[in-house]
């Protein structure tokens, strides 16, 4: 299932985006159903396992009800704007060079654990809303990265049991001040700008995806190609990463983790460097979740 969070006519909801580009609105399923639904996505996240199983039964109920209701609960992706499908994590965990190719690229090390860093949630926006590209910063940078949804709370997660604590995944595009970042010889000022956090379009559920280690993922900066690549290269694969985070810090529902970037970065391109510029538009992409794009901007 891919689960979206959008508004329509100023009014915000949740549903189940089809492959046929319609999007079944999930709390008026259930009303029709006389069943309850969590208000929010959030809440349907934190229900985990057993909100996935729910939302699958409610959805097998479609068959039952009559073309008018049908239409009254079924709407086109047209008609409505995606938005972000998470807005008020409790954080938003990063890893920085969690691919080889990337550290190599780089010129450094691949880590013997995960490099982390965070991003506030006010940096955070969806689909079709643009980058704010600050008048001061100069090398403004894109990364396309597979986004972890933490389900519950846990720490200490054993590797054979993270999977039990995720959600789903979302594409992620950890956008970086490159002249900032590598000026302070630390992260945080660099990526925390408003903004620089585009999630989307969707969840696609855990059990949809199966193996998140083997998933393919794109970057266009207009039109052109600069990230082709895939999970499987990861340092540290999606089940490590929540193991490791969590001997750091208590993971919580709703938790966000950016598992990396792969190398095609604009910071290391040869022979020219080709930075995000005001007019440009940016796709990230992962197989089985979609294709996230936002313009960028001048402050």
């Amino acid at each position: 299932m891919r689960i979206v969070r959008y508004s329509r006519d100023g009014i915000e909801s949740y549903g189940i985006l089809s492959g046929s580009g319609r999007v079944t609105d999930l709390p008026q399923l259930a009303d029709l159903k006389r069943r309850t639904v969590p208000h929010s996505l959030e809440g349907l996240i934190s229900l985990g396992s057993s909100g996935e199983g729910f939302v699958e039964s409610l959805i097998g109920e479609l068959s039952g009800l009559s073309a008018s209701q049908r239409r009254k609960i079924t709407i086109k992706e047209s008609s409505v704007v995606l938005r972000a499908p998470i807005v008020s994590p409790s954080k938003i965990v990063c890893l920085g060079l969690n691919y080889r190719d990337h550290a190599e690229e780089g010129g450094v090390a691949v880590p013997d654990e995960p490099v982390i860093f965070l991003k506030p949630r006010t940096a955070i926006i969806g689909p079709g809303e643009p980058i704010v590209k600050p008048c001061f910063v100069k090398e403004l940078d894109y990364e396309v990265e597979l986004a972890i949804l933490i389900s519950k709370r846990g720490r200490d997660i054993p590797v054979s049991q993270a999977k039990d604590f995720i959600f789903g995944y979302a594409v992620f595009n950890d956008v970086s001040a490159r002249d900032i970042q590598f000026k302070d010889k630390q992260w945080t000022r660099g990526k925390s700008f408003d903004t620089f956090a585009p999630i989307g379009p969707c969840i696609a559920t855990a059990k949809q995806i199966g193996d998140p280690n083997n998933l393919g993922m794109r970057t266009w900066v207009n039109g052109e190609l600069r990230q082709s690549s895939s999970t499987k290269r990861m340092v540290f694969n999606v089940y490590e990463v929540v193991y490791h985070l969590s001997r750091v810090m208590t993971l919580e529902p709703c938790d966000i983790i950016a598992t990396g970037t792969p190398a095609g970065v604009a910071a290391f391109m040869k022979p020219e460097r080709k930075f995000l510029e005001p007019g440009n538009i940016v796709e990230v992409e992962i197989d089985g979740i979609g294709t996230l794009r936002n313009p960028v901007v001048q402050q």
